[in-house]
């Protein structure tokens, strides 16, 4: 068997499908152990992508056709359900048109061999046989259990039969090529211990390939009939328990000396419960696929039933116009000719690892109790157990795991949304350290400029209320030093926002420090306010004065958001790391289309002469120069629910000084 890599999707299936587990995934790609595989062609039956092919004998035979040597075609019993629409005397000429010299039916060697299975369970003794006309059964006793290589009955199987029989009529001058619907006849042929006795084996699907290239078709043909001798009831052997009806042997329920299966996993069964003599049989006979008209070589779609009865209907419409009389004759003719062979222990079996070993094997794919072993098979094994002993032999993967795989995805893309977090935070920070720098800049030298013949104009201002007996211009200078002072109060702020500050970190209360700037501010009678504590330990290293200018313009905020009045609520929680502070009002909210330029600079929701637009924007450069976050949630949709803002603070508890 071979792997084609780029059609491969990993999917597992080849996998489960394989009773040998004779599969590796090595890095991220199946492929087939050569030395563990028995040919059965489960993976390419199941393969969906045609990923797993079996390794051509087309180009051998081709050699052998243009070679001396004549060159015979045994076709196995199963051809009916391969070419349904052909007629036999069809098919014998397609293949005497591709150059074989002789097409002879394998059925005449499962008959000779039936003979040999109805003799040997004739006999008195209680010896125990598991019947090998399956070269895939065979293989896997004697890769996986070694013990029975002696149970196994020592007669070649129908091809080797027929190709001994062909020799014994042509001459040992002959080239046999064998076509049938199994993978595993390609290695049969070939073994030591069997021969050699077939040159090569190609499947029903090569065949139809070399029809194709010599563009033979049916009715370019001549018919002829299958060449002598001629199969009897040993046409029957691709049909399961076809061996036992060809051997005149019963399976007989209340005896039991008789169990015939099929299939995969049936096959493995009933080989383990023979090896454990939980079966007391006389013979087992065991077929890899649901018969051989199941094989992998076979290309026509038709279920199993329906392939069934095409053999059957074959086999008894032959069987009515059977020459008995020069059946018996060719059966008497190799009643002695030598159909025994041997076997031997190709053990593939590997020593099972510890248990600790099976452990961190386990425990590395996050099962660290019994039940997270959920068995779901996914991985292409039974077991969890048994998926662990496979990653320790080399034949599998961690990855292979699907909830480990899912668990390992989640943990990524939460790793992942997290990093986009942080991206998209600081990406937010640079964009607004940025705006903080430019329009510092520009309101230092604004303020710089504006600062001194500001100080001027007050300075007479002063001078001349002072001197000036009019009411009337009093009131007017009273005016002009009130708005003299304001914007010497808006110059100020503009010098405290170009600063660069530097924070000077001490350990300080912070639920202390929102009462007291509470108490300070002396809040309008119509705001009730609040200090709710929610953690044991409130103290951060911080700077005291900044973070209380942090709280004076949040306090101060949320007041002008209540003009009417409401309650200003200030929660302290916290954890091991950080320490929160939320601000809460009842005001009207923040409306939607202004909040993405809440703490940009300048940007106020006050009314003209309420608000400068520095407060938040200042506040946001002190956070940050503490490595703390500040962030908002509000409504100003009535409809959703109560109106209001809340702005939260986090301030780590413990932070490296940095000037911004």
């Amino acid at each position: 068997m071979e792997t084609v890599r780029e059609r491969c999707r990993v999917c597992f299936t080849c996998v489960r499908e394989c009773p040998s587990k004779a599969i590796r995934i090595r890095d991220g790609q199946a492929e087939v152990i050569a030395e563990r595989c028995i040919g059965c062609g489960n993976c390419v039956r199941v393969c969906s992508q045609s990923a797993k092919q079996a390794v051509a004998s087309l180009a051998k035979t081709e050699e052998l056709l243009a070679g001396r040597a004549p060159v015979v075609l045994c076709v196995a019993p199963s051809f009916a359900a391969e070419f349904p629409g052909l007629a036999p005397e069809q098919l014998v000429g397609m293949c005497r048109a591709a150059g074989f010299a002789w097409v002879n039916e394998v059925g005449f060697g499962a008959d000779l061999v039936a003979d040999r299975y109805h003799k040997l369970l004739a006999r008195k003794d209680r010896r125990r046989y598991i019947a090998t006309s399956c070269p895939a059964a065979v293989s896997y006793v004697e890769k996986y259990l070694p013990d029975l290589v002696e149970c196994l009955v020592p007669i070649v199987s129908p091809m080797v039969a027929t190709a001994r029989v062909l020799r014994a009529i042509h001459g040992r001058n002959l080239a046999v090529v064998f076509v049938g619907p199994c993978i595993a006849k390609k290695g049969e042929g070939l073994e030591v211990a069997a021969g050699p006795e077939v040159e090569a084996a190609i499947t029903f699907a090569e065949l139809r390939a070399l029809f194709a290239q010599r563009k033979i078709v049916p009715d370019g043909v001549e018919p002829a009939e299958f060449d002598p001798p001629r199969a009897g009831v040993g046409g029957v052997f691709a049909l399961s328990r076809g061996l036992l009806q060809a051997a005149q042997i019963t399976e007989d329920l209340l005896t039991g000396d008789v169990v015939a299966t099929d299939g995969r996993s049936n096959f493995v069964e009933a080989l383990k419960e023979f090896h454990a003599e939980n079966l007391d049989v006389r013979l087992l006979e065991v077929l890899a696929c649901n018969g051989c008209i199941m094989g992998a070589g076979m290309t026509d779609e038709a279920p199993l039933f329906t392939r069934r009865a095409r053999v059957s209907r074959y086999v008894r419409q032959r069987l009515e116009n059977m020459d008995w009389d020069g059946w018996h004759r060719d059966m008497e003719r190799f009643r002695d000719l030598d159909l025994s062979r041997t076997y031997g222990v190709d053990d593939q079996r590997i020593e099972l690892p510890s248990d600790e070993a099976l452990r961190e094997i386990l425990e590395r794919m996050g099962k660290f109790k019994p039940e997270d072993q959920l068995n779901c098979g996914a991985c292409g094994y039974d077991t969890c157990h048994e998926h662990a002993v496979a990653i320790h032999k080399g034949l599998a993967e961690s990855e292979m795991c699907l909830p480990y795989t899912i668990k390992q995805l989640q943990r990524m893309v939460a790793e992942l949304k997290l990093s986009h977090e942080e991206l998209a935070s600081t990406q937010a920070a640079l964009m607004q350290a940025e705006k903080l720098a430019s329009m510092g800049q520009l309101a230092a030298g604004i303020a710089h400029e504006v600062n001194n013949p500001l100080g001027i104009v007050l300075l007479y201002a002063h001078l001349l209320l002072d001197e000036s007996g009019d009411p009337k211009v009093k009131d007017d200078l009273r005016m002009v030093v009130e708005q003299a002072d304001r914007c010497k109060k808006i110059v100020a702020g503009l010098l405290h926002f170009a600063r660069k500050n530097k924070v000077v970190l001490q350990p300080a209360d912070v639920a202390e420090l929102a009462e007291h700037t509470l108490q300070v501010l002396q809040l309008p009678d119509t705001v009730r306010s609040e200090v709710c504590v929610r953690c044991a330990d409130t103290v951060a290293e911080i700077d005291r004065d900044q973070v209380i200018q942090v709280l004076t313009n949040l306090f101060t905020n949320a007041c002008d958001a209540m003009p009417n009045g409401g309650s200003l609520t200030v929660t302290v929680d916290g954890d091991e790391a950080n320490v929160l502070i939320l601000v809460t009002d009842t005001g009207g909210g923040i409306a939607e289309d202004k909040r993405a330029n809440i703490f940009e600079p300048f940007f106020t929701t006050k009314q003209i002469g309420k608000g400068t637009g520095l407060g938040l924007a200042v506040s946001y450069g002190i956070v940050k120069m503490h490595k703390g976050d500040i962030s908002f949630q509000s409504n100003a949709n009535p409809t959703l629910g109560p109106t209001g803002t809340t702005f939260k603070v986090r301030l780590p508890r413990r932070t490296v000084e940095e000037t911004l």
